[in-house]
């Protein structure tokens, strides 16, 4: 029933089976939780124990034609996935295998489907600690012919080396199991390379984390190094926002532009905290008094100057970042206006700023250089300021808002544009996308935020892990299709294939955070597989563990320290109808 239920909708909530089973179909698009063990990227039955509370306590023990209980009847939330007994586990496999195995007849099933994979959640209790138990059906076209059941069992966690496996002992033990005369091996193995983990001794909840994935042929011991002819893949999250960034100053001028944009939206700004110690009105006082002396002279003269110092200071960490933003040597008036007004932290402060622009406008005591091509208010009155004649501004309500958000949003798409296409040398790809201004302007500020995120996973790989030009230019083009084609997500996982060589100095003498060994024999259907591995969180999230991922209490700082592993076998066997 949940089967064909499910070929129209993925249910939301699990079904319930007798009075002890939740059943719950997942999709293929779906998070699988036994992709550490299994491969496979269907639709798949996960089994785990029901949570009751007191109204599925009173519930009556379903009757066998009456087994299945509707969505609605369990409870909506739950505390998290509990498992079954082996021994339970075991019963339901041999139940999904014997409604699918045509030899059984005496079930009166006269049209045999074949069913999703079925996975189900142990407690471990037995010798074993089987933790998983799971059955796949084998098929032929659309017969199937038998069942493939994987038991996978864990322990620990533990820093002690002489619990691991040694590889020549799995290897006889599948052949003998599988009876098999030859078998082949593969490796994996995933690198922490940076890790966003503690500011000024405190944790700090973040996503963001770069690591390395690493799959290679011929395994000769456990926990070898992998070799430098290995395919590599590079996993980058970075969430913005880390004061430690080098691009920090940047994001928090964002901040400032998302600020803005809000406030237009909901009538409420919410002033963020300035950038500079010095007030805005000083700030902006100060540039139009330096105007107004070089107007005998060169408008632009001189500016160069400030837009290095505005440009430099953004707490770069070497040359590279600050020659980021310091090569734009071309900050119109606007711009400039934009970078003295950008620690404005108040609805007045802001008024009596742009009160001082205009005045100065009016009396021609400023002619300022700007760019072609905006449509900022601002630029429109610069203009007018040209020809002695500027319309009256009243500066009330979200009009000064509007205006400073134009022009910030301006020269904001103005710098990322400039190191895109300048600093990493992107090419013109889906720029017209990112800076358009053929859709709204919140529209806009949030590809800008996509800009923004491209830029601190540029600039981080280029400092932390020193990428040269020629790997950041398939990066961009990486980040660039997917923000075209979706929304902001800064959670996102990029990932870039690279030589492993590019990366080794970072993880050649780190511990994995996993590592496993694939032991196989036999092809196609016949196929049969042997995993072993350890990692370092734990693999199922329905046993529980009080000190995974941590480092064990003897070790120091330096290289003796020893990590605290989970070791995970998954066996495989299989089950033929015919």
């Amino acid at each position: 029933r949940i089967h064909e239920e499910g070929r129209e909708n993925i249910p939301e909530h699990p079904y319930l089976y007798e009075s002890d089973v939740e059943i719950c179909l997942l999709g293929g698009s779906c998070k699988s939780p036994v992709e550490r063990f299994w491969s496979g990227s269907s639709t798949m039955y996960i089994l785990q124990k029901a949570t009751h509370n007191e109204e599925s306590d009173s519930m009556e023990e379903s009757k066998p034609g009456e087994a299945l209980s509707p969505p609605e009847l369990l409870p909506k939330e739950s505390p998290g996935p509990a498992a079954l007994s082996v021994g339970r586990a075991k019963q339901l496999v041999s139940l999904y295998a014997m409604v699918q195995n045509p030899n059984v007849t005496h079930l009166g099933i006269s049209d045999l489907v074949v069913l999703p994979p079925l996975w189900i959640r142990c407690d471990g209790s037995d010798p074993e600690h089987t933790c998983w138990i799971g059955a796949e059906p084998l098929r032929a076209g659309k017969k199937i012919t038998g069942i493939n059941i994987y038991m996978v069992s864990c322990e620990g966690p533990t820093a002690d080396k002489t619990c691991f496996a040694n590889l020549e002992e799995l290897k006889m033990e599948h052949k003998r199991r599988h009876h098999s005369s030859a078998v082949t091996t593969k490796g994996f193995a995933r690198y922490e390379l940076i890790q966003v983990a503690a500011i000024e001794d405190t944790i700090v909840e973040s996503g963001s984390n770069i690591f390395v994935d690493i799959t290679w042929n011929i395994v000769d011991k456990i926990l070898e190094t992998p070799p430098l002819i290995s395919a590599a893949t590079l996993n980058i999250a970075l969430e913005p926002g880390d004061p430690r960034s080098p691009v920090y100053q940047v994001y928090r001028e964002l901040q400032l532009l998302l600020a803005l944009a809000e406030g237009l939206k909901t009538g409420v700004t919410e002033w963020p905290e300035p950038l500079e110690s010095e007030s805005a009105v000083e700030l902006v006082q100060e540039f139009l008094t330096d105007l107004k002396k070089k107007l005998d002279g060169d408008c632009g003269s001189g500016s160069k100057d400030e837009t290095e110092k505005i440009k430099c200071d953004t707490a770069a960490v070497d040359s590279y970042i600050k020659s980021i933003f310091s090569e734009r040597g071309d900050l119109d008036f606007a711009e400039q206006l934009w970078c003295k007004m950008r620690s404005v932290s108040s609805y007045q402060e802001l008024i009596d700023c742009f009160t001082r622009v205009i005045k100065s406008l009016e009396h021609g005591e400023i002619q300022p250089w700007i760019h072609q091509g905006s449509n900022s208010f601002l630029r429109k009155l610069i203009q007018q300021s040209y020809h002695g004649k500027m319309e009256v501004v009243s500066l009330s309500g979200i009009t000064p808002i509007q205006m400073l958000f134009e022009i910030g949003l301006d020269k904001m798409k103005k710098d990322y544009v400039s190191f895109f296409i300048g600093k990493s040398r992107g090419s013109l790809l889906f720029q017209d996308y990112f800076i358009s201004t053929s859709v709204d302007l919140q529209e806009q500020v949030h590809r800008v935020q996509k800009l923004h995120h491209m830029l601190e996973i540029m600039v981080n790989c280029r400092v932390l892990l020193q990428f040269r030009h020629e790997n950041l230019f398939p990066l961009t083009q990486i980040c660039m299709k997917y923000y075209k084609e979706n929304p902001l997500n800064e959670k996102h996982v990029f990932q870039l294939p690279i030589r492993p060589a590019l990366v080794k100095k970072f993880y050649q003498n780190e511990h994995p955070e996993l590592w496993k060994v694939e032991i196989s024999s036999g092809h196609g259907a016949k196929e049969v597989k042997t995993m072993w591995q350890v990692s370092t969180n734990p693999p199922v999230e329905h046993v529980a563990s009080n000190n995974s991922g941590l480092f064990s209490d003897s070790t120091v700082n330096g290289s003796t320290e020893e990590r605290l592993y989970f070791i995970t076998e998954t066996k495989c066997s299989q089950v033929h109808f015919t």
